[in-house]
């Protein structure tokens, strides 16, 4: 007798349903996380918030869309970091989606529905995306790229040129390893004849003049700067530094394939491997898929993360330009397409045990971590407090100076956790690397007075010397020690710290006011 599972009956007759499901439960899920959990943000969350508080058109991490974003974002929660991590799983969201509007198109939506539920499997779009930035926007522009292009090249629906283009426009504002995501679509387009075809109308030219309306802000800063693109695109090393760098292509080809752990557990499910017995199964069919559809879907599964790795290897970065999530969207797709026109669920029960684990299981080890690694000696930046390390700083400025704190420096991390946590929202200042904070200045600091905070482990608070030379006149304070939110087998948190008063403005003499 054949059994067909509640879940692979959704799956059946209402595969968007299916989709929406899965997407909704894990940005649910990855937004309550470190929301409930997290005691300070994660990886560069307060850079991305320090840089999109200045709404600058460009700084030494690229382009500013992400940053504009996550400010935003930060701003309308009522200064809260909910904001942010929303904004991620809507770039998730929109990622999956795309990827089911697309296979929709191509394999049908049943097998397009597999596709997405198989991205669960992916690393990339689970554990990592709480910390958003430049790979997760870029994530979700990509996904909507190759929908778009799809639609319009394949289908012929030629609004979708004009969406092409803004999006394309909006990936550039994102990151400059939107050039080489543009590089592999252009080669694409030159080297398929069905592609090519759709070059011949004016729409397509017309698009790149929309696209280059949405980059031009940026295009100006880099004018003006002399930074950003073209310094970054001639990093490149030597012939000899190539080779020996080989083995580091092949360390960011090896992360890229450890990202499909979970997909490759969920595939060896659904085929029954290791086991030999078989039962019946239902099977979910589909048409035909034409050879062009295959050729787009296989393209641009494989030729992006081969591109991006080469890339980053000659440039001597140790991980794939533009990160591994923009890498990866067709992967699922790439697997369906692959799978052949009917796909026979064996095995449903482990199928579904497994697909739930890899979606409830992520999230589960990182609150384990949180409460876990501090036993372990781990110190995890999500387990500071940065709320009240902010709030006794800020407080501490205004208290003696009677002005709201509006410059922090010192330890890069600690100052960008004050400028996120603090009332004022002060401007973080990079002393070590000032031109990458150009926004303040040293001057900046004398005029309108700054905290400069660094970690320590002595309790007189003496400053490093890096930091009393480039602040030779300052005192340092009392250190403020802080407690973790899981303390463990880890010291207490100890800031030493000083305070520059602001220069008071000079006011002009009576005999000046009266020659005025």
């Amino acid at each position: 007798m054949l059994y067909v599972s509640i879940f692979v009956e959704v799956l059946r007759s209402r595969p968007a349903l299916a989709v929406w499901i899965a997407a909704l439960a894990q940005a649910a899920l990855w937004t309550l996380v470190p929301t409930l959990f997290y005691a300070g943000p994660p990886g560069d969350v307060p850079f991305v918030l320090a840089i999109g508080h200045e709404w600058q058109l460009g700084t030494y991490l690229g382009p500013p869309l992400a940053f504009w974003l996550a400010e935003g974002a930060f701003v309308l929660a009522g200064n809260s970091l909910l904001g942010v991590y929303l904004l991620s799983q809507i770039c998730v969201v929109v990622t999956y989606w795309s990827v089911f509007a697309l296979g929709r198109s191509i394999v049908g939506a049943q097998h397009a529905a597999l596709a997405v539920l198989l991205m669960v499997g992916i690393s990339s779009f689970t554990v990592p995306t709480p910390d958003f930035g430049p790979v997760m926007l870029t994530m979700a522009l990509w996904a909507l790229i190759l929908l778009h292009y799809w639609r319009a090249v394949s289908e012929g629906k030629r609004g979708y040129w004009v969406a092409l283009a803004v999006e394309i426009g909006f990936l550039f504002l994102t990151t400059y390893a939107g050039l080489l995501l543009l590089g592999v679509l252009a080669l694409f387009t030159a080297l398929n004849k069905h592609a090519r075809a759709a070059m011949h109308s004016t729409d397509p030219w017309l698009a790149s003049i929309v696209a280059l309306i949405v980059l031009f802000p940026h295009l100006l800063w880099l004018v003006e700067t002399g930074d950003g693109l073209m310094p970054r695109l001639m990093r490149l090393r030597t012939p000899e530094s190539v080779i020996d760098n080989f083995n580091a292509w092949l360390r960011q080809i090896a992360l890229i394939l450890a990202a499909h752990a979970g997909l490759a557990v969920l595939v060896s499910a659904v085929i029954g491997w290791p086991w030999t017995k078989r039962e019946p199964s239902p099977v979910i069919v589909r048409e035909p898929v034409d050879a062009f559809a295959r050729q787009f879907v296989v393209y641009f599964a494989a030729v992006p993360a081969l591109a991006a790795t080469i890339v980053a290897v000659l440039a001597g970065w140790p991980m794939p330009v533009g990160g591994i999530a923009p890498l990866v969207v067709l992967s699922g797709l790439a697997v369906v397409l692959l799978a052949g026109n009917g796909i026979e669920l064996n095995y449903q029960h482990i199928v579904i045990s497994a697909w739930f684990g890899l979606l409830l299981v992520p999230p589960l080890l990182a609150v384990i971590a949180v409460f876990a690694a501090p036993w372990l000696g781990v110190d995890l930046n999500v387990n500071k407090p940065a709320p009240q390390i902010a709030q006794f700083f800020s407080e501490s400025f205004q208290r003696r100076t009677g002005a709201p704190l509006a410059v922090v420096a010192g330890a890069p991390r600690t100052a960008a956790l004050i400028s996120l946590g603090s009332p004022s929202r002060p401007s973080l200042f990079l002393d070590a690397t000032p031109e990458r904070t150009p926004w303040v200045t040293f001057d900046d600091v004398r005029r309108k007075g700054a905290v400069i905070v660094w970690p320590t482990t002595d309790p007189t608070g003496a400053p490093p010397p890096e930091i009393k030379q480039r602040f030779p006149d300052i005192a340092p304070d009392v250190t403020r020690v802080f407690e973790r939110l899981v303390a463990g087998r880890l010291p207490v948190l100890r800031y030493g710290w000083a305070l520059i008063r602001p220069q008071a403005e000079e006011k002009p003499s009576k005999k000046e006011e009266g020659k005025k």
